[in-house]
């Protein structure tokens, strides 16, 4: 996929381009080699859920996701849910400058009106970065750090201070941390 806008590029990060941006800015954490996909990575979920026909619920990815200030993010869900009849609702976009777990919003629309059961770690949607032009306008919302532990959002406070100072400010990042959506310690994968 190559969009070309005014002269500039705006294309999908490859796989060994987007290695080097996971291991320099922490872009999945954590971070396995076995689930890059193509050219790009499929999050877990972070607990096991069952949903019933007709069923809404909302899953967290087990891995964090950062969005640098110049890229942003699209997803798509794996086709194996899709043929389950399981559909994925949310946009299909990660903001730039996004910091979080994504909250994956689905429900079971299967003809055959069964349960479906998505377990802990199983690879559920395809990440992939893109490039974007322009001044950065990252994301301010109120989902910034969520569903991270403190520790995890000390982490990229750290990160972010050190890698984008002039874009995001100690103070915005203080006060993203104490206002965060599900504020809890998340378990070691096993």
């Amino acid at each position: 996929m190559l969009i070309l806008i005014k002269g500039d590029n705006m294309c999908v990060i490859g796989r060994s381009e987007l290695i080097k941006l996971i291991e320099r800015y922490k872009c999945i954490h954590p971070f396995d080699y076995q689930l890059l996909d193509g050219d790009g990575y499929v999050l877990t979920v972070k607990e096991e859920t069952t949903l019933h026909y007709l069923e809404h619920k909302n899953l967290i990815s087990y891995e964090i996701v950062f969005t640098p200030p110049n890229y942003i993010a699209h997803l798509t869900a794996k086709s194996k849910y899709g043929r389950m009849g399981l559909s994925f609702l949310n946009a299909a976009k990660v903001h730039s400058g996004f910091v979080g777990r994504l909250a994956l919003e689905l429900v079971n629309l299967s003809n055959d009106r069964m349960p479906i059961t998505i377990k802990r770690g199983d690879p559920l949607m395809h990440i992939e970065f893109i490039t974007r032009i322009g001044e950065p306008s990252p994301y301010t919302g109120e989902y910034f750090f969520q569903y991270m532990s403190d520790e995890e959002v000390s982490f990229y406070i750290d990160l972010l201070q050190r890698e984008f100072k002039d874009i995001f400010s100690k103070e915005f990042l203080i006060q993203k941390s104490r206002r965060r959506v599900g504020i809890e310690i998340i378990p070691e994968r096993k």
